[in-house]
């Protein structure tokens, strides 16, 4: 029955991360936001949990992968199509209404939030060359879905919370929504080796990397709030290239 547990958390991940596509898709992208953060909770704490219980699995693995591939794959893709909609039309839009005859008449700009959705492509096979690459041990290659998910869901959150018109301008720059799409498809499936917040002990000496980063993200969350998440994912990134990962694939 233990061995269920991890699965029942990830499980919850897939719930939170469904919900989320509904909010996204209808351009409550707050809303999704939260079920999003709810989600990436359960993906942090099902594989801790199948640590400590010594319940990790194949079937684990793949399920973790799946639930991933909705919370931080579907959803950031959803939020970037609505906010190159913000970009180019200057409102948000459903998939019928990109189809629809009026959509037709506005013409290619119409289409090309649709471009946004590449976030899910490079995602899905992000997801799968993590399942069947040996070469990734505690630590990843190439920017985690979650990671990468966070970066995106804080322009909308920035827009809510911290608006400025040099944040909107920035933000809602078609040709800055488009870098960042590329950007994140790349970085995604870059041959990058990044640390994992997997905690096999919770001794200070292996973990060292890993509190000094957390310590960092907390400071920097209390004092920029919402614009800390984009300077978190760089030192992320930087932090991990002068760290050597450890051996031992992660599974939950």
């Amino acid at each position: 029955m233990k061995k269920q547990i991890p699965n029942f958390i990830t499980s919850l991940n897939i719930l939170c991360g469904s919900i989320a596509v509904l909010f996204a898709v209808s351009g409550n992208l707050i809303v999704a936001s939260v079920f999003v953060f709810l989600g990436i909770f359960f993906d942090f704490f099902d594989g801790l949990a199948a640590r400590s219980l010594n319940a990790q699995s194949d079937i684990g693995l793949q399920l973790d992968s799946l639930a991933d591939m909705i919370t931080s794959g579907l959803v950031p893709a959803i939020v970037m199509f609505q906010l190159l909609n913000l970009a180019f039309l200057g409102t948000m839009q459903n998939l019928t209404d990109v189809f629809s005859s009026q959509g037709w008449n506005v013409g290619i700009k119409n289409y090309l939030p649709l471009i946004g959705l590449l976030i899910v492509v490079a995602s899905g096979y992000r997801l799968a060359k993590f399942n069947v690459d040996t070469r990734q041990t505690s630590g990843f290659i190439g920017l985690p879905t979650p990671a990468n998910t966070l970066l995106i869901l804080s322009l909308p959150l920035i827009l809510e919370y911290q608006f400025s018109e040099v944040a909107e301008s920035i933000i809602l720059n078609k040709w800055v929504l488009i870098g960042l799409t590329a950007v994140s498809c790349i970085l995604l499936n870059a041959e990058i080796p990044l640390f994992a917040l997997k905690f096999k002990t919770w001794d200070f000496k292996s973990n060292a990397v890993r509190y000094v980063f957390l310590a960092l993200c907390i400071l920097f969350l209390i004092t920029l709030k919402f614009l800390a998440i984009p300077i978190i994912i760089l030192m992320y990134i930087i932090l991990s290239l002068t760290w050597k990962v450890p051996e031992k694939r992660i599974i939950s």
